[in-house]
Parts: structure tokens; C-alpha cells; sequence
């Protein structure tokens, strides 16, 4: 028999046995933002993870339902629609991302890096005034680092 038409991992586990491991990946992923996993996880959950973002967005009493039915913990189901929610607001898609890592080393599994894709903050404006006020502060260190970038080294022979 040929597997025509077969879309589904079956990550060899019991139907009920994968759905749970899949509900408990996307509410790992969801509270910690990334999660270490097998590459076949990954792609099993990151599709399963887009879709419930979706239905997330539509804010209506279907959508909260039908997250608060996949996700395993209160406290995620309540940082995916009150933060995550709005940060994809302006993305109609790819909000994971897998980066391969090295592979396990006990079965050489390939492992993945399965990531939010989130916007990134700016960096607030402080750090770039504090910089300059730092090097004032000490100067005799910052002449120190100068004159020995001027002295010439020996070349060994």
C-alpha cells in the first residue's frame, strides 16, 4: 500500500497521544516564545499554531473558544490574545520560525528551533546618551586603550 494523499505526521504516536503533544507544544511556545523540538514537531505544530492565531484574531466568542479549547494552560491562552494577538496584528501569516540546529545527540534526531516571529523593539534613546557620558567619565582609560593601539608590537621572529 502507498501513502497517496497522506498529509499527516504521525510522530509514532496514537491519534490522542499526538494531539495532546501538539496542544502542549503550542502552549510551550506560546509561554516561552521559542522551543527546542524534532524538525518533524516543528512542522507539525508551527501550521496547528498559525491557524489558532487566526482564529485568535477574529476576537469574537468563537474565536476565544476555540483557543481556549487547544491550549492547555489559562495564563497562555490569556498572553495569546491580550499580547501576541496584537503584535501579529499587522502580519496575515508566518508567525513562527524554524531554525535547524544540531542534531541530538543521543538518536541524531535533527533538532529545530521553533520561534515566535515578533517586532522587535527599538532600543530606547538612553543607552545611546549614556555611552558618550561613560567614556567622559573615564577618560584616563580611554587614553590608556589609545596609546597602546599606537604603540607598534614586535614582529616575531
Amino acid at each position: 500500500m502507498h501513502r497517496h494523499g497522506v498529509n499527516q505526521r504521525k510522530l509514532s504516536r496514537q491519534r490522542d497521544q499526538r494531539d495532546l503533544l501538539v496542544r502542549g507544544q503550542i502552549t510551550s511556545l506560546i509561554l516561552h516564545e521559542a522551543i527546542k523540538t524534532t524538525e518533524a514537531k516543528a512542522k507539525t505544530v508551527a501550521p496547528a499554531f498559525e491557524r489558532l492565531v487566526t482564529k485568535a484574531k477574529q476576537a469574537d466568542l468563537a474565536g476565544i473558544r476555540a483557543v481556549r479549547e487547544v491550549i492547555t494552560a489559562e495564563n497562555a491562552a490569556r498572553k495569546l490574545q491580550l499580547e501576541l494577538v496584537p503584535a501579529f496584528a499587522g502580519r496575515s501569516g508566518g508567525y513562527t520560525r524554524i531554525v535547524k540546529l544540531a542534531n541530538r545527540e543521543g538518536d541524531n534526531a535533527p533538532m529545530v528551533l521553533l520561534s515566535l516571529v515578533l517586532p522587535q523593539t527599538v532600543a530606547p534613546a538612553k543607552q545611546a546618551d549614556s555611552e558618550p557620558a561613560a567614556a567622559a567619565a573615564k577618560p584616563e582609560q580611554a587614553k590608556a586603550t589609545t596609546k597602546a593601539a599606537k604603540t607598534p608590537r614586535r614582529a616575531a621572529k
